[in-house]
C-alpha cells in the first residue's frame, strides 16, 4: 500500500446502535457495563486510553492506562515530574478517550484532574510487580536519557542492590484522578451517522443527556 491509498480505508459500522434511553442516567454507571462489556470480549488492554493535556494553547496526547474508578472519577498513575504530570498541575483540566475499534464504540471523557491520595497511591504501588516498582522509581520519566543501554544498566544495578528490599514508593510519582462532568458515548453507524449520545453535569440540574449529530 502507497500513501495515495489511505484515502480509500474505509470500513463500514454495523454492529450496534445506541439510544438515549438504552444507556442509564448516571454516566459512570453506562461507562462502567461499556467497559464491563469490553472485559467480557477480551479486547487487548480495554483499559488503555489516551489522556490529552493542554498548557499555553498547546494541546499534548498520550496513551496511559486507567487503574480504578473511585470516588466518582478514574485514575491513572505517571510520575508528577514528566510532561504529562507538570502539564496536569499547570493546568488541571484534561480529557480522556476509550477506543474499542472491535466493538465500533469510543467513549470522550472530560473534566478536573485532581491528585489522589499518598494512601492510594501507596496501595497501588505495592500491588505493582517489583520491576514496575523499580521503573517508576529509577526513571525520571520525559527527561533525556543519553542511550538505552544506560537505561537498562541503571535498571539492574538497582535490581541487584538489594533484591530482597521491600520498595517504597518515591514522593515523585502517584495517581491522578478525573472528574468528569462531560462523557460521551460514540457507537460507529452505517455512512457514518454515528450515534453520539452525551452527558453534561451541572451543580444545579445535576446530569442531563442528548443526542449529538454526528
Amino acid at each position: 500500500m502507497n500513501r495515495s491509498d489511505i484515502a480509500d480505508l474505509r470500513k463500514e459500522y454495523s454492529r450496534s446502535f445506541l439510544n438515549p434511553e438504552d444507556l442509564p442516567q448516571n454516566p459512570l454507571e453506562a461507562f462502567t457495563n461499556w467497559f464491563d462489556f469490553a472485559m467480557h470480549e477480551n479486547l487487548y488492554e480495554p483499559n488503555a486510553m489516551v489522556l490529552s493535556t493542554a498548557v499555553n494553547n498547546r494541546p499534548s496526547s498520550r496513551v496511559v492506562l486507567l487503574k480504578g474508578i473511585s470516588d466518582g472519577g478514574f485514575v491513572f498513575y505517571t510520575n508528577y515530574n514528566s510532561k504529562k504530570g507538570h502539564e496536569l498541575i499547570e493546568n488541571p483540566f484534561a480529557s480522556l478517550n476509550f477506543h474499542w475499534a472491535q466493538q465500533e464504540r469510543q467513549v470522550r471523557i472530560e473534566g478536573k484532574v485532581e491528585k489522589v491520595s499518598a494512601a492510594e497511591s501507596d496501595a497501588y504501588f505495592q500491588s505493582r510487580p517489583r520491576l514496575s516498582q523499580a521503573g517508576a522509581i529509577v526513571s525520571a520519566q520525559s527527561s533525556v536519557v543519553n542511550s538505552r543501554e544506560e537505561l537498562d544498566a541503571a535498571m539492574k544495578e538497582f535490581m541487584e542492590s538489594d533484591p530482597d528490599k521491600p520498595l517504597v514508593r518515591p514522593a515523585h510519582w502517584g495517581g491522578f484522578r478525573l472528574m468528569p462532568d462531560y462523557l460521551e458515548f460514540w457507537q460507529g453507524r452505517p455512512g457514518r451517522v454515528h450515534d453520539r449520545i452525551a452527558y453534561s453535569y451541572s451543580a444545579v440540574g445535576g446530569w442531563t443527556k442528548c443526542r449529538l449529530s454526528p
